[in-house]
């Protein structure tokens, strides 16, 4: 039963994926979920820090996927040539990386380096 359970969710991910002008998929669940981009998109992300000239945070605490961003860093809006399927996320800029936040737990979802 839970086979069956599992190839329709990846049936339906998948068609919903191929939809979306952003190719995002979320593994997981709760707070360990983790967003995954293509690579086309990624590049985005990096050039878009680059050209924008996005200063990194300052935390003394190391920010990494799974874990929540300290309270005291302000997160940043996606912007959204980043792709619609990013929006609901926040971001924040840190040791050269782009961390993905989901901004209702302040927990980092995905790296981009």
């Amino acid at each position: 039963m839970n086979k069956l359970l599992l190839t329709a969710m990846a049936a339906m991910i998948s068609t919903g994926a191929m939809a979306q002008s952003t190719v995002v998929t979320t593994t997981g669940t709760g707070h360990a979920a983790a967003v995954q981009i293509e690579p086309e998109y990624r590049t985005k992300i990096r050039t878009y820090v680059t050209e924008h000239n996005i200063r990194p945070i300052q935390s003394r605490e190391k920010i990494v996927v799974g874990s929540p961003v300290p309270r005291d860093v302000e997160l940043e809006a996606v912007p959204a040539e980043w792709g619609p399927s990013l929006t609901k996320y926040r971001y924040v800029y840190s040791g050269e990386r782009v961390m993905l936040v989901d901004p209702s737990t302040r927990t980092v979802v995905q790296e981009v380096d």
